[in-house]
């Protein structure tokens, strides 16, 4: 058969010199002996065989005029606009309202251009200038140009505006500022890939959706929304070359801490307004998110009241603590997914408290029908250990057979371009192969009109689930005495509570080693819920226990002896 399709073609092979040609699945043509991919394919035997059968293999024409590959001049700023349009498209596919995109998204972006004077200004400034202006003070704010009826994300911010100087295409990038964009990257505030993920989270909060940033990322990791191979999504004619590798390759997600820091910032570069008022009706409140997170632990409905007293207690629920206002000297952004894993954390240490000894000889051990509805910590560990267990390996396989490398390979010069693009023919060749052999199918893409579920565990008594609920469970945790109700554990254990300086990062390796291995295994349940480290976790708990310690108590009146009974005695006279 492979004699048949390679009729007409006998030129010797480049790597081994042998005539043995064969047709791949991909109709190109390999060696047989060496298994080198060529250039040609059938079709083109089939149109040149009339002509001549001495054609070269690896003769590619080049275009007489080199410009038109980059037939498209665009600025940096049209490459980001697109990617948070892409963004933007995703989260709304997902359920995410509407006024997310169309208003808060594009408001955001406008305000970002104008406050960088990139766009929207009467003397939009260049790259290269952008260090002068902003560390020059007698410059005043950007003027604000009337934005056009009907702008959205796909409108380009450099339409009417010529490139600036020293912004000319010279064949080391696709876009006409790469270069400049590198140098003033840092110090000019200019847009990153870390931070567009900053900006769907200023938006989705200023929206108050239920997303919170932990969320963000994980459907970032699950594909559903775009950021990694970003340049897969591009239009054919915004081509990425050279530098723009590096302001557009990314190889990882970034972390959440990274993501939650570039907010803050992105926030004071915008100048944004304070936000709207995080109340008890916003999913993002500590008590919407307690409940979804006790839910997922599989932890008794009956723990949500000694929550709600911890928040209280705390004084966690107040909406100036939680509101985000950017306007303020020093501006907070809470975590509101991490502050929430954590109080559930302190109300259990609170309850059993997790010492490695009063939770394992808790009530609820018997055997009577009435005592097995009486929630138990070692019960519940030995539900949970199992399922968490098959939850990590599942996630570890996932990002193993996960395809990290893109489809489009980035050229980074000129002079490499065709080795690159023949080693991805190599490549996709040999993993055409592999599937025939091992009778595989590729692995597809998550579609981001998929539904999506922030659950990551399923509890009940259904086929498929990870065991058990025992959200029905009851507490007993309390006794009576003298008519009030006191708790079974009288005693609660903390560590260090000073503050340490805000340069010096948390010292959780260091003081794990000491800490139970039950409190340490409930912190490693919970950012693995979240995406985040341990230590993150337990930072955000040694925060609650400090607003515990700063609540202020109201005096104790001293007791005073009684006094003793004098006599009167009359006065001499």
């Amino acid at each position: 058969m492979d004699e048949y399709l390679t009729e007409g073609y006998s030129e010797p092979c480049g790597r081994c010199a042998a005539v043995d040609w064969g047709v791949s699945g991909e109709e190109q043509f390999f060696c047989k002996k060496c298994h080198n991919v060529i250039e040609r394919t059938r079709d083109m035997v089939g149109e040149c065989s009339h002509f001549s059968n001495n054609n070269k293999v690896s003769y590619i024409a080049k275009p007489k005029n080199a410009a038109m590959e980059f037939a498209q001049e665009w600025m940096v700023c049209e490459g980001f606009q697109f990617v948070l349009k892409q963004q933007a498209d995703a989260l709304v596919s997902l359920g995410v309202c509407l006024q997310f995109k169309t208003d808060v998204m594009w408001n955001f972006w406008k305000r970002y251009l104008q406050n960088t004077r990139q766009a929207f200004v009467n003397n939009p400034v260049s790259t290269a200038g952008f260090s002068a202006y902003l560390n020059s003070e007698s410059e005043g704010e950007p003027e604000s140009v009337p934005f056009c009826e009907g702008t959205s994300l796909t409108g380009s911010p450099s339409e009417g505006r010529k490139p600036a100087s020293g912004c000319s295409n010279d064949r080391r990038s696709g876009s006409l500022d790469a270069s400049l964009y590198l140098k003033g990257k840092k110090s000019c505030n200019l847009m990153t890939m870390p931070r567009t993920l900053a900006l769907c989270y200023l938006a989705l909060l200023w929206v108050r959706e239920a997303i919170t940033l932990a969320d963000l990322l994980r459907l970032v990791k699950e594909r559903r929304v775009p950021y990694l191979n970003i340049h897969d999504c591009l239009p054919k004619d915004m081509n990425l070359f050279g530098q723009d590798s590096k302001i557009f390759r990314v190889d990882s997600i970034p972390s959440y801490s990274k993501v939650h820091e570039e907010a803050v910032d992105l926030a004071k570069v915008i100048k944004l307004p304070a936000f709207p008022t995080v109340s008890q009706d916003c999913l993002l409140h500590p008590i919407p998110l307690t409940v979804r997170y006790l839910l997922e632990s599989n932890l008794p409905d009956g723990l949500l009241v000694w929550v709600h007293k911890v928040i209280d207690e705390a004084s966690m629920g107040a909406d100036s603590f939680l509101t985000f206002d950017p306007v303020k000297k020093k501006p907070a952004l809470v975590c509101y997914d991490i502050q929430a894993a954590a109080v559930i954390i302190v109300t259990m240490k609170l309850l059993f408290k997790l010492d490695d000894r009063v939770e394992w000889t808790s009530p609820g051990k018997a055997g009577s029908e009435k005592k097995k509805k009486v929630f138990n910590v070692e019960r519940w560990y030995k539900i949970m250990q199992p399922a968490f267990e098959r939850a990590r390996q599942k996630m570890e396989i996932e990002e193993v057979r996960q395809l990290w490398k893109s489809h489009k390979p980035f050229i980074t010069s000129q002079k490499d371009k065709s080795l690159v693009f023949k080693k991805r023919r190599i490549v996709n060749h040999l993993q055409h192969r592999f599937q025939k052999l091992t009778d595989s199918i590729p692995e597809q893409q998550v579609s981001t009109t998929t539904s999506f579920s922030s659950f990551q565990f399923h509890w009940g008594k259904e086929p498929g689930s990870d065991g058990p609920s025992l959200h029905q469970h009851r507490l007993n945790c309390t006794f009576k005495k003298k008519g009030f109700k006191r708790l079974t554990n009288r005693k609660y254990w903390h560590t260090v509570l000073n503050r340490c300086p805000p340069t010096c990062s948390h010292h959780f390796s260091d003081s794990e080693p000491s800490l139970p291995r039950m409190y340490v295994w409930l912190l490693d349940l919970f950012s693995f819920l979240l995406g985040v480290s341990q230590g993150q976790v337990h930072k955000e708990v040694l925060n609650i226990e400090r607003c515990f310690k700063k609540r202020k108590r109201p005096p104790v009146p001293k007791s005073t002896p009684p006094r003793a009974a004098t006599k009167k005695t009359p006065c001499p006279s």
